[in-house]
């Protein structure tokens, strides 16, 4: 059957698809993630210098304060979803394998998104002691 796309050159068809499409985005959403994971990590770091040395009962009412449980989930989630991000990069530029490359990306995005989702329910758990 007669196809019109087969009648374009290989420059035709491949343009547009470059990386200023979705590649575009991924990059954005990486600086955003890691322009605010600065402010957090000093958070979490001080935090912890702050809490060393303390009992198990100083951090749950450290944790259990609206401010620092807020802060405890939006660092794990940028944290992780900024890890699978930069996970995804050398993936998709270092792993030869078409089925391999995939598999590894799915396989980052499902531990880093679990990981996420284990944390953020945990803090909850440690806050409101459910």
């Amino acid at each position: 059957m007669f196809a019109p796309e087969n009648l374009r050159s290989p420059l035709a068809r491949a343009r547009g698809l470059g990386s200023a499409k979705s590649g575009l985005h991924h990059w954005w959403l990486q600086r955003l993630s890691s322009l605010a994971l600065i402010p957090l990590t000093v958070w979490f770091v001080a935090s912890l210098v702050g809490l060393a040395g303390t009992g198990y009962e100083t951090f749950t009412a450290w944790l259990g304060s609206p401010v620092n449980c807020t802060l405890m989930i939006l660092f794990l989630g940028v944290g992780l979803h900024h890890a699978d991000a930069g996970m995804q990069v050398v993936l998709e530029d270092y792993v030869a394998s078409h089925g391999l490359r995939i598999g590894s990306i799915i396989l980052v995005k499902l531990l880093c998104y679990g990981l996420a989702a284990f944390g953020i329910v945990s803090t909850l758990i440690v806050t409101f002691g459910v």
